[in-house]
């Protein structure tokens, strides 16, 4: 193959820094949003927020006055005072009077955390927010009683052992062989120095006296059975409920009522209490101590009713502050000057305006497109989830002229604060069935009727994914059993044999 040089002519699309910055603060949430922007503020000297108010503005520009008036005296008296210690450095005239008990006070020095006013309120600073895992709850608890120090060393392998729901991970005989690899060679033939089984079962038992309850068990029959026995024994519904879990733990587990009747022969009143007692219990006593760390939403756009009952949409003003450019600073660029200073001036200040414009663009856009997607749902927000409509980012990016990665793009943890609650802005999208009358039905309008279906249905006699699809075809909704099991599943709703409950 002969190489050669050729010229083409052709056309490419270049993603420019400013196209960047606009596409990266389209797909912003809010919180990331106000980050970016807080950075950007604290970087480019030529952006500032702006603040509306006359009034406002002329505080501030009278606290700036003074604070400059300040600043000025205080390095008058630094330089007055630099100056007397120098001449009395040169003179070998500073006085050594300084008395050894003064206050730090007496110095103007007052140290953080430190109130200097002594009242009668208290006031206490905040610490920071203190966590305590599962673990550390367990190794305090062992702490506080009067075992062996060979039977700590158990214990703290035990606990190590134990996961995040409670429940032991580990086998007994897996722990006994670590604990007896531990002992020091010399004393490995001596039979009383090993650990036996007994003495790690001694331990358990009492970890698992611990709170919570149920805590160090090894499956969950022996963590229901550890919660019953710190109940009243006069109750003879726990004394029922043992039974139950100890004899007939498999048929509760598949709802197999009628087998738990006729092997214990007791009345359906009688199992139905005792039901209700065991699933009042914790199945994972270990999430009681689970940190939650909630996430807080901060809707981007409101909509609501105006007095002539039409829908409104209104961007949330808190997000996204008012930014302007700082003509302090602007007016000490100059034009015919390309000094670094000055070049620095005029980088920043075009950045300043591109960051204004991209987030002018931000702002247009996702009004734009959440106008559209209020004006295709108002059957929702005015009916519910059985009123969606099928709905598809193509359907939108027609409407508003965009491309459908755009509105991907805004879409995404983007909040609607709406009466029905905070949506985020792709909930509104869903796919369709079509209907026995030619029309379509949104994948979220079926889900709501499924929902509403299982709700209503007689407990004890759930009803079938089959039945389900039966009775949707009769309201001209065309769906499969495979796909309302689908939906089901999708809601974390369980199967008709897990739903069923004596009534």
């Amino acid at each position: 193959m002969k190489q050669s040089l050729q010229l083409k002519i052709g056309q490419s699309l270049t993603m420019t820094p400013q196209l960047q910055q606009a596409i990266k603060l389209l797909q912003l949430s809010s919180l990331d949003l106000e980050a970016e922007i807080q950075e950007v503020l604290e970087s480019n000297p030529l952006l500032e927020v702006k603040i509306e108010s006359n009034a406002e503005n002329s505080d501030i520009t009278n606290k700036n006055q003074e604070l400059e008036n300040a600043n000025a005296e205080s390095m008058e008296n630094t330089i007055r005072e630099e100056k007397d210690t120098s001449e009395a450095i040169s003179n070998d005239k500073i006085e050594s009077d300084m008395v050894a008990d003064t206050q730090w006070e007496d110095w103007g020095y007052v140290s953080q955390g430190t109130n200097t006013k002594h009242d009668n309120a208290t006031s206490f600073e905040y610490q920071g927010e203190t966590t305590e895992s599962l673990r550390d709850q367990l190794l305090w608890q062992i702490n506080m009683t009067s075992l062996s120090i060979e039977d700590r060393t158990i214990a703290a392998l035990l606990i190590d052992s134990i996961g995040d729901s409670g429940f032991m991970n580990a086998d007994l005989d897996d722990i006994l062989i670590t604990l007896n690899k531990q002992v020091p060679e010399q004393e490995e033939d001596d039979d009383e120095t090993q650990i036996t089984i007994e003495e790690i079962q001694s331990v358990l038992h009492h970890i698992q006296s611990f709170e919570p309850a149920g805590i160090g068990a090894r499956n969950l029959q022996e963590c229901l059975l550890i919660q019953l026995k710190r109940l009243n024994d006069e109750d003879p519904s726990i004394s029922l409920a043992q039974e139950i879990i100890e004899q007939q733990f498999d048929s509760l587990a598949s709802r197999n009522y009628r087998q738990i009747l006729k092997k214990l022969s007791i009345s359906e009143k009688k199992l139905k209490q005792a039901i209700e007692l065991i699933q009042s219990l914790n199945p994972r006593p270990g999430n009681q101590l689970t940190q939650n760390n909630t996430q807080y939403i901060k809707p981007d756009v409101y909509v609501s009713k105006n007095k002539k009952g039409f829908w409104e949409v209104r961007l949330n003003a808190e997000n996204t502050p008012n930014l302007s450019i700082n003509n302090t600073y602007a007016s000490l660029i100059k034009r015919a000057d390309n000094s670094p200073d000055n070049q620095f001036l005029k980088n920043n200040l075009q950045d300043a305006k591109w960051f204004i414009k991209s987030l002018q663009s931000r702002n247009d856009t996702l009004l734009k497109v959440a106008t559209s997607i209020v004006e295709k749902q108002k059957g929702f927000l005015d009916y519910g989830e059985e009123a969606m409509k099928p709905l598809v980012l193509h359907d939108i990016a027609e409407e508003v002229d965009m491309h459908e990665s755009t509105i991907s793009r805004v879409t995404t943890q983007k909040y609607l604060h709406t009466p029905k609650g905070i949506f985020e802005l792709k909930y509104f999208f869903s796919s369709h069935v079509e209907t026995a009358s030619g029309g379509e039905c949104s994948s979220t309008a079926i889900r709501a009727v499924i929902k509403k279906l299982v709700a209503g249905e007689n407990q004890s006699k759930p009803l079938s994914d089959s039945k389900i699809s039966d009775l949707l075809k009769d309201q001209g909704i065309k769906i499969a059993r495979r796909t309302v099991a689908k939906y089901r599943e999708s809601m974390t709703i369980p199967p008709s044999n897990e739903r069923k409950a004596l009534i």
